[in-house]
């Protein structure tokens, strides 16, 4: 592989290869340890083997009491900013301290023990964050669900984990709405066979909840009355291998499965990352834009930036309409963020409102010198679109939420690498990935396949799924021996750069041909009109199945639509070939999305299918869905 000289990546890769265990236990110096691991990696343990299994430690000592002790006490930790109320609020380390002491006081009040799990049902607000730290703090497990979920969701989740305790709030809010949680809270709790002995609430000013005595908590209260009385929790010291959250994956039916993160070397590759990967310096501003419900959120909102030592800019709105598509560089330059974190359909949103980044212009973004998306496939044209408004490295990194943190990127803080447009570039220490046919032997370079990691998994990704061995065995391991499967698709190129072409439920069957419906995006998305689109494989009698575009135009293109799909079928043809059987592209409004802003491409196919769905848990606006389906009968694809 070509690397700038300036790149430290392939001697650190390197190094890895050759020595993991030594590789490991040097990054495992950088966190505070109650009793150091003499063991780095026991491979009899667990499923496929344990990280630093006689290490003692705590989580919450690491991210809030050694800074606020150590010399950071008056530095801020999290920078909260929410348009959405236009509130903002600055919590120092030795603020955050003090109030996630008291509040694990409160959980021991409620019996709240180590390895208790406690569910966390919550807004973007600093609460939230609290309670995440403090149950760390007292070695309880959270499992922290995405605000607005429906009860079913809820109800699921509460039967698995099993919480003694709920924490929650009032309301969460969008840009146009208010979304009451008490009720959903109720009717999960009445569904659930498994309930909690207890709901802590966080009552907003936007809506008030009703309170039922004896088991409903005002949180402001309780807070209030801990404070008063003095009361504090000790950080409890655990073992690397305990369990820190439960975080569930989104299913629509049947169990979730609920991914475990462990406490020791969950610290030690976060606060790895922060430096090697993102080039993050202790003391700096950092900005994530998602939501505590996801991973990200868990990681780079919470843990690893306070592991650092970092300004974590807690954001309660959206990229667009909270007011307008300069959000993002409104707080990154008020905050002074040196970067930012976030998914690519934030820039695709961004991009259909201001096309010329005009906003960009009316703020000052002299610190600010990276922009990180995961979440999704980064389309080549968003990224160089972001690139040409920012003039910043623009950096995809493919990650997953069983992992915790990446898997492939292109390490800013070694010295980056050659960008690749499509590429999210090389692995990262930890995991050996590979390409394999559904037999599992390896393919040649440019040949697309399976994304498989081959065992050990690196410290922070999950040991198994929360009291589901077998489940996680069946799920991950038993396809590919030897390999956790990744249900990725894509292939390497000479230079050992990965693409990441789609789920490998995204990669259809025409006549015979495998095809990427994320390669056949990456072409919509390169016509100068396309603000996001999305492709997906509909079933055929002739070819088995036939790709179909769905496009958002961006703001201001006036042109008939029938001129632009009939542009994109030929692009596709140009671009791909004949193979491809690319025939319909349909203009559409906007996209069906989750919250955390992920297409619903399954569903839609369904849709397309004629077969039965379920709404998705998530979904952000269901009428998109109805939206789609009359766009497909527009087009005699629906029934």
């Amino acid at each position: 592989m070509v690397t700038p000289i300036a790149s430290r990546y392939p001697k650190t890769y390197a190094h890895w290869q050759r020595d993991p265990e030594g590789f490991w236990r040097e990054a495992a110096e950088a966190i505070t340890w109650f009793e150091k691991p003499k063991t780095v990696f026991d491979a009899k343990a667990g499923v496929y083997g344990r990280w630093f299994p006689d290490g003692v430690m705590n989580t919450c000592y690491n991210a809030v009491d050694r800074h606020a002790e150590g010399g950071r006490g008056d530095q801020v930790a999290f920078a909260y900013d929410s348009p959405v109320t236009r509130t903002k609020r600055n919590i120092t380390y030795k603020e955050l301290q003090r109030e996630v002491s008291a509040f694990g006081a409160i959980l021991r009040d409620f019996g709240i023990e180590k390895g208790d799990r406690v569910v966390i049902y919550m807004p973007m607000i600093p609460e939230a964050l609290v309670a995440m730290l403090a149950c760390a703090r007292i070695g309880a497990v959270h499992s922290v669900v995405f605000g607005g979920f429906a009860p079913k969701e809820l109800a699921t989740r509460l039967n698995d984990a099993k919480p003694k305790l709920l924490l929650t709030a009032s309301c969460g809010i969008e840009v146009q709405r208010v979304i009451a949680y008490k009720p959903l809270i109720d009717a999960a709790i009445e569904m659930a066979e498994s309930k909690p002995e207890a709901v802590i609430l966080f009552q907003r000013p936007q809506a008030q909840a009703e309170m039922k005595k004896g088991w409903d908590w005002d949180w402001a209260t309780l807070r209030e009355e801990a404070l008063k009385a003095n009361k504090t929790s000790e950080c409890v010291p655990v073992k690397a291998t305990d369990p820190l959250y439960i975080l569930y994956t989104s299913g629509t039916t049947g169990i979730p499965k609920g991914v475990v993160r462990d406490n020791g070397g969950h610290a030690v590759a976060l606060k790895w990352s922060m430096e090697n990967m993102y080039g993050i310096k202790e003391g700096e501003v950092w900005w994530t834009s998602s939501d505590i419900g996801w991973v990200v959120g868990h990681s780079y909102i919470v843990y690893a930036p306070l592991f650092h030592g970092c300004t974590s800019v807690v954001f309660e709105g959206k990229p667009v309409g909270t007011p307008d598509a300069g959000a993002f560089w409104r707080v990154a330059s008020e905050h002074g963020a040196v970067c930012l974190f976030t998914a690519p359909t934030a820039f695709r949103a961004i991009k259909k409102e201001d096309p010329e980044g005009k906003f960009v212009k009316n703020y000052d973004l002299s610190k600010f010198r990276a922009l990180f998306l995961a979440g999704e496939r980064a389309d080549p044209d968003t990224i160089k679109w972001a690139e040409n408004i920012l003039k910043v490295p623009v950096i995809d990194h493919w990650w997953q939420t069983e992992t915790g943190w990446t898997i492939v990127g292109n390490p800013a803080g070694l010295g980056l690498l050659p960008v690749k447009h499509g590429s999210p570039t090389v692995p990262m220490p930890g995991y050996d990935v590979q390409i394999v046919d559904d037999g599992g032997k390896p393919v040649a370079n440019g040949t697309m396949g399976n994304i498989v990691v081959k065992l050990p998994l690196p410290p922070a990704c999950l040991p198994t799924l929360w009291q589901q061995d077998g489940k996680f065995k069946d799920a991950y391991l038993a396809e590919f021996p030897g390999y956790y499967k990744t249900a990725d698709a894509g292939y390497k190129d000479d230079d050992g750069y990965l693409y990441i072409m789609g789920r490998t439920d995204d990669i259809i069957n025409v006549a015979g041909h495998r095809l990427s419906t994320g390669g056949m995006e990456e072409v919509l998305a390169s016509h100068s009109d396309i603000a996001e689109c999305a492709v997906i494989g509909v079933a055929d009698q002739l070819k088995g199945e036939l790709p179909v575009g769905f496009v958002v135009l961006k703001a201001g293109v006036n042109k008939p639509h029938d001129t632009i799909e009939k542009e994109l079928v030929a692009l596709v043809r140009e671009k791909i070939g004949p193979v491809a059987a690319f025939k319909t592209a349909m203009v559409v409004a906007r996209l069906p999305k989750t919250r955390s802003g992920k297409i619903v491409r399954g569903t839609m196919k369904k849709i397309a299918d004629r077969q039965p769905w379920n709404m998705p848990a998530t979904i952000d606006d269901p009428v998109t869905l109805d939206e789609i389906s009359v766009a497909l009968k527009s087009k005699g694809m629906a029934g």
